[in-house]
């Protein structure tokens, strides 16, 4: 659905200022259109599990700067697991149908507000991930 890229700084001035704006534009454009798809998606969640509506996750960028990127929730919490390594036989009710649409990359947009990210391009990787 939205291929959002975190590593701004590769660009020209220029170049970075023009997709900037465009995304500024978009983003705003999308929140707005998928605000009452959101306010659903979180009051289901909120009904159909205990826990946080979204959750945090620390990515990495292409330079090594660290983003805190937003999602719905999809997995119930466990106290054996750590809160960034939900257990996959948990999921809630929704989570699979919010994966399977990319809905739960939606709160993503407001990384794309804080200038964090943008709409297009290679994502941020999970710090675990990375060599």
């Amino acid at each position: 659905m939205i291929a959002l890229r975190s590593d701004l700084s590769r660009h020209s001035h220029t170049g970075s200022g023009i997709r900037r704006i465009g995304d500024l534009v978009i983003a705003c454009a999308l929140i707005v259109l998928t605000l009452p798809l959101m306010a659903t998606v979180a009051l289901v969640i909120k009904l159909d599990s205990a826990g946080p509506v979204l959750t945090r996750e620390e990515r990495r960028t292409r330079g090594g700067r660290r983003v805190i990127v937003f999602r719905f929730r999809t997995t119930r919490r466990s106290r054996r697991d750590a809160p960034h390594w939900p257990r996959p036989d948990q999921p809630t009710g929704i989570g699979q149908i919010l994966h399977y649409t990319r809905i739960v990359d939606l709160p993503q947009l407001a990384n794309v507000l804080r200038g964090e990210m943008s709409l297009v391009g290679t994502g941020a990787q999970r710090p675990d991930f990375l060599g």
